[in-house]
């Protein structure tokens, strides 16, 4: 555990590109345990390419990156046990039950099968979904999938978190208890990326909103030091403002004046 306040990544000067194009643009962050960071932007700006490297799943970039004080250019993978993530797709292995998937995930991070078994049916049913525990996931909906990639990313209690439109197919009650979950992991010293389109609850949670556009950090603080920068009242106006949206009035407009024609 860190303790509130200690740096767990550093990245400078990061670069990345695939071919001739360049998706990092020279990313400078240090980030503090204990904070939950609103990691914003358009699609392609470089959120994901950011994330995948301080996984360790993308390799050939330029600049040093640094999780928990290690350089992860050492290839070390012992960071990795102290990390959760939950992407925006995941491919789950659904022909598997839910017991049988999260405890394979357990045991990949050295948990003992036991001890896995009964954590993670316990948080299946505070979650509740712990009747389906030994159903084959196949069968789940949506946002009961969306759980147990939750709990999986939680099961070996990590520092960092990293979370990628976690809310989605969740229900109104699953939301309300997933907030609370990571604000009081942050209370705990846990450090969580959380990405997500859905400004008003970036708002709310984040301590601090990082925006990245263009693979540039282009706005970087609270949600009041970004209001009064930019003199705008909401996240998704700042939001739009700082990537240069402004059009959405006239499109949707348009839209419906196709939907009206003939």
């Amino acid at each position: 555990m860190n303790k509130e306040g200690q740096s767990v990544i550093s990245i400078k000067d990061l670069k990345m590109s695939f071919g001739d194009k360049e998706v990092l643009r020279g990313i400078n962050l240090e980030v503090e345990s204990g904070q939950i960071i609103g990691y914003i932007g358009p699609n392609g700006a470089g959120k994901s390419t950011t994330v995948k490297i301080l996984l360790g799943m993308l390799e050939g970039y330029q600049g040093q990156v640094k999780v928990f004080d290690n350089d992860i250019s050492s290839k070390s993978i012992e960071y990795k046990k102290r990390i959760g993530y939950v992407p925006e797709t995941a491919e789950m292995y659904d022909t598997l039950t839910a017991q049988e998937y999260l405890t394979f995930i357990g045991e990949i991070y050295g948990l003992d099968y036991e001890v896995v078994n009964k954590k993670a049916e316990r948080l299946m049913s505070l979650f509740g979904i712990g009747d389906v525990y030994h159903s084959r996931i196949t069968s789940f909906s949506k946002g009961m999938k969306q759980k147990v990639l939750i709990i999986a990313s939680l099961l070996h209690n990590p520092d960092i978190l990293f979370f990628d439109e976690p809310l989605s197919g969740l229900d109104a009650n699953s939301v309300m208890i997933f907030k609370e979950i990571i604000s009081e992991l942050a209370a705990q010293g846990k450090t969580i990326f959380y990405s997500s389109h859905i400004m008003e609850v970036v708002e709310k949670i984040s301590h601090r909103i990082i925006l990245i556009n263009g693979g540039q950090i282009v706005a970087d603080g609270t949600f009041g030091e970004l209001q009064k920068k930019s003199n705008e009242g909401s996240l998704e106006n700042i939001f739009n403002q700082l990537t240069g949206f402004n059009q959405y009035k006239e499109i949707a407009s348009d839209f419906i004046s196709v939907l009206e024609e003939g």
